[in-house]
Parts: C-alpha cells; structure tokens; sequence
C-alpha cells in the first residue's frame, strides 16, 4: 500500500512553539506542526520522545508551558478538556480508557454525552457497522472485552462526538497483527469519510502509509517532517523506524 494523496486546504490545527513542562523537565521543546482538514498526519518517534505528552496539550489534559495551540483559527491554549471536545476535538488515549463497568452500548452513549441531536441511536449503528464485534458483544461489559475490542470500542466512542479532528494515541500498541490490520482499516475508513486524524504510533511504516504528512519527533522537537511517501523513502527513516 502507497502512502496517501495529500489534499488541499487551510490549517485546521496548528501548533506554535509549542513546549510542555513536568516539573522541571522539559518534554516538549517548541514545536512547530500544522494538520489541514481532511488529511492524516502521523507524529513518529522513540518511547519519551514526547508525543503523548503533545497529543495531551492539544487536547487540554497537560498545560502548556510556552507556545500556542490554534484549532479552526481560534487559539485553544489553556481552555478546559470540555471546552476543547465540545469543539469537535476527540482523543483515543493510549491504552484505550473505556469504562470497564459499562457495556460496549453504554460506552458508546457516553461519547456522545455532549450531543443534544436526534443522531445518536443511528451512529451507535454506524459504529456496530465499522466493528461488527461490537454489536455482536454490544450487551458486553467493556472490561471483559480483549485488548483489540476494547481498541475498537475506544475508537467507537471517540466517533461518537462526531469529531472534526480524532487523535489516536498508539492505536495499535499491544495488539496482534490481524487486530492491527483491522483497526488501520477502520482509520483509513475514517479518514476516507472526511475525518481528520493526527496520529501517534510506534509502528512507523503503517502510520505513514495512512496518513498523508509525518513529523518525527526526538527528545521533544521536531527533527524531520514532510510528505509520508518522502519519508517511506528516507535513509534515516528506514534505518531508526523501519529496521532496514
């Protein structure tokens, strides 16, 4: 599979200089990345590299110490987790996240809790369409679901938002290989519906052929960024990401 086309348009997010801070210990050295709508960009790089840590900035979950994070025009810096989701922002954390004690049915109502339109029941239905699992469990209780199903009921319920922009922390972290080709898939799926996706993950060739740019990110910065297919191609790529 060749890496995405990438398509026209304005900067629906943009980050500016942006560094994160735990403690002392800067994680997140200023960095500069754009995602436009309508397109994939994959954020690669080694473990501690700090792409969580970028993913939970943009979303609200971790302030950022300097630099500013624009969504849709408008900066989001410092605004509350809430504020940012009710904007059509939607995260899928690493490790997945669901409510262990709730069925898979409930879950996914709880990714629409900020919803007040009549659409829930027929995206619920949707969801059940991507991960014909999920409806077969629907009556599941999450907790009891495998590390795969528990990533599809994650992904599930994130599309319940009806994001405009989805990010996927290591979506396939844990998972076996035919669940890996499952769920990259789904993102594709998405992505090919008009969602745009900035995602994380530790498997650098399939995270690039899904998306349509790539920045790797070492020791907090920005070391390299370009066309997905330019990097499939890159020497230093191939070499640190892709053991060849």
């Amino acid at each position: 599979m060749s890496a995405a086309t990438r398509p026209p348009g304005g900067k629906l997010l943009a980050l500016e200089q942006l560094q994160v801070a735990y403690g002392g210990i800067r994680a997140v050295k200023g960095i500069d990345l754009t995602v436009e709508p309508n397109e994939t960009v994959c954020l690669i790089g080694a473990n501690g590299a700090g792409k969580t840590t970028t993913l939970k900035a943009i979303t609200g979950l971790v302030r950022a110490a300097a630099g500013r994070v624009v969504y849709n025009g408008d900066e989001i810096t410092g605004r509350r987790v809430h504020e940012i989701a009710r904007r059509g922002l939607a995260l899928v954390p690493e490790g997945r996240g669901v409510f262990a004690q709730l069925t898979i049915e409930e879950n996914l109502a709880m990714g629409a809790f900020a919803r007040a339109d009549g659409g829930i029941a027929g995206d619920i239905e949707r969801v059940f369409t991507l991960f014909p699992r999920l409806k077969e469990r629907r009556r599941q209780t999450a907790g009891t679901l495998s590390g795969g199903e528990q990533q599809m009921l994650a992904i599930g319920r994130a599309l319940m938002s009806r994001p405009r922009l989805l990010l996927l922390d290591e979506p396939s972290m844990g998972l076996a290989p035919l669940m890996v080709e499952r769920i990259f898939e789904v993102i594709r799926h998405i992505a090919a519906e008009g969602v745009t996706l900035l995602l994380v993950e530790q498997n650098a060739r399939l995270a690039l052929e899904a998306s349509h740019r790539a920045y790797v990110l070492e020791g907090g910065l920005v070391t390299l960024s370009g066309p997905a297919r330019e990097l499939l191609g890159d020497a230093r790529i191939r070499e640190a990401y892709l053991g060849e």
